[in-house]
């Protein structure tokens, strides 16, 4: 799968690219990160791949990533028009003021302004909720996105970092409203964090939001550079946040990785990131670099295809522990169906099912 096999994000009409390019570590404003130089060397090698779709937030190296984004491309209109920028609002840029950041209408308005400035252009493609801001009502968020989208800055919106039944209520609420509804979902997904298949990804594909995973190497950790024999290189921030992750689990599932990258003639992170494209209700997984040794790698991810039996594989290797009532969900077949084959489900009948001839009560 090439970068211009473009899919459309979720039940919309916007074609993106099915590998999206994060820009988070565009900037070394905090003593890491890429270069400007390299970030627009980066984007160019992204976009003469095929791809059409880089993602950035109002705070990402303090508003850096945004400029950087705008300066190589923004400002010119023709290669601007052929992409698609997405960009975030809720962060705070500014040290004692309330409105700066959060989901209000004062704050969401004044991001968007300042996110158009940076970017240097007159609408953002898709503009996300980054997390939900719990002092907030959801429909007044709604209703100022719905405002931008009228005004001609914002075409599509999406929502990132936010519980499944806020994001229904969201939804929900537009549609009987008449305003414009979440297109897309944006949450970390890997085969190290798969807890969000409890609720975030069924409401996702039930909905018709496009998943946009973010964080799909874990970090790092399903990069292959950490092994049993190199788990000391993770030093600094990254052990204190990731080292409890560095486990027997973890070195099982890398094996296991390393295994399948070898039947492919391919790298763990290439096949980790395969993985998470594949999943049902994914459009576009967001890939980041620091580095263009690291995005070439990422790239040639898209041209792995798992099979059915590796998927399962790494499925049943990573399966996560459901909370209720998912993991009463297998019982839910014979309960309902009667001992049929429903959808192409064959369930057993309940014990409480009436034999034949019987008659209920």
């Amino acid at each position: 799968m090439a970068l211009d096999h473009y899919v459309t994000l979720g039940r919309s009409g916007l074609r993106v690219s099915p590998l999206c390019l994060g820009t988070m570590t565009f900037g070394e404003d905090f003593g890491w990160g890429s270069s400007v130089e390299e970030s627009q060397q980066i984007m160019d090698r992204y976009i003469d791949a095929g791809g059409n779709f880089l993602d950035t937030a109002n705070f990402y190296t303090a508003s850096h990533s945004e400029k950087i984004i705008g300066d190589h491309i923004g400002r010119h209109p023709a290669r601007r028009d052929r992409l698609v920028i997405a960009t975030k609002f809720s962060g705070n840029l500014y040290l004692g003021d309330p409105n700066g950041g959060g989901s209000g209408r004062k704050a969401l308005i004044d991001q968007c302004e300042h996110s158009l400035r940076r970017l240097q252009t007159d609408y953002i493609d898709l503009y996300w909720l980054h997390n939900w801001d719990v002092h907030t009502p959801i429909e007044e968020t709604m209703a100022a996105l719905e405002d931008l989208i009228r005004a001609g800055k914002v075409r599509y919106i999406g929502v990132s970092d936010t519980p499944a039944w806020k994001v229904v209520e969201a939804n929900i609420t537009a549609r009987f409203r008449g305003w414009s509804q979440f297109v897309g979902l944006q949450i970390e997904y890997s085969l190290l964090e798969r807890t969000v298949e409890a609720e975030l990804v069924p409401m996702a594909r039930e909905l018709g939001l496009g998943i946009t995973p973010w964080s799909p190497l874990k970090s790092g950790l399903l990069s292959g550079k950490y092994t049993r024999a190199t788990a000391s290189a993770l030093q600094g921030d990254r052990a204190a946040f990731m080292g409890h992750l560095l486990n027997e689990r973890t070195y099982a599932l890398v094996d296991e990785l390393e295994k399948i990258a070898q039947a492919h003639e391919s790298t763990v992170a290439r096949v980790a990131l395969a993985w998470v494209r594949m999943q049902s209700g994914v459009s576009s997984t967001i890939i980041g670099a620091r580095r263009m040794s690291q995005l070439d790698d990422n790239l040639k991810s898209a041209d792995i295809t798992l099979t059915a039996e590796e998927l399962a594989h790494l499925d049943n290797l990573t399966r996560p522990a459901l909370p209720f009532p998912q993991n009463m969900q297998s019982l839910f077949p014979a309960i309902h169906n009667g001992g049929t084959t429903v959808n192409g489900l064959a369930s057993e009948p309940s014990p409480f099912v009436i034999q034949p001839g019987g008659t209920p009560y």
